[in-house]
C-alpha cells in the first residue's frame, strides 16, 4: 500500500487550470482499481492519494502521467507501508 504526498509548486490559479484533468487521470486509477481514495490536503498546499500499486517504483511512475506532473504544477513523494490492520470493508481493496 502507498501513501501518496503532493505538494503544490505553483499558485492554486495555475494548479486550478490542470485541475479537470487530474480528476479524470485518477478517475482512470479508481477504474482500474489501483487507486482507492483522494483529495487536497486542508489548507490546500497539496493533497494525498492511497493507492494500492504492485512498488513503489510502479507508484511513482503512475504519478508521472498525472497531468500535474507533467505541468509541473505538483511534485510527489510515496510513502510505502504495511497493511496490518484494518475496518472489515477496507478489505475489498487488499490485493
Amino acid at each position: 500500500m502507498f501513501a501518496i504526498h503532493s505538494v503544490y509548486l505553483k499558485p492554486i490559479d495555475e494548479v486550478d487550470k490542470h485541475l479537470e484533468a487530474h480528476r479524470a487521470f485518477l478517475k482512470t486509477l479508481y477504474a482500474k482499481g489501483i487507486t482507492i481514495c483522494s483529495g487536497p490536503q486542508v489548507p490546500r498546499t497539496g493533497g494525498f492519494i492511497l493507492m494500492n500499486a504492485a512498488s513503489k517504483s510502479e507508484a511513482l511512475e503512475i504519478m508521472k502521467n498525472d497531468p500535474y506532473s507533467i505541468n509541473g504544477v505538483a511534485e510527489y513523494s510515496v510513502i510505502e507501508f504495511e497493511v496490518k490492520s484494518f475496518a472489515d470493508a477496507f478489505s475489498v481493496f487488499l490485493k
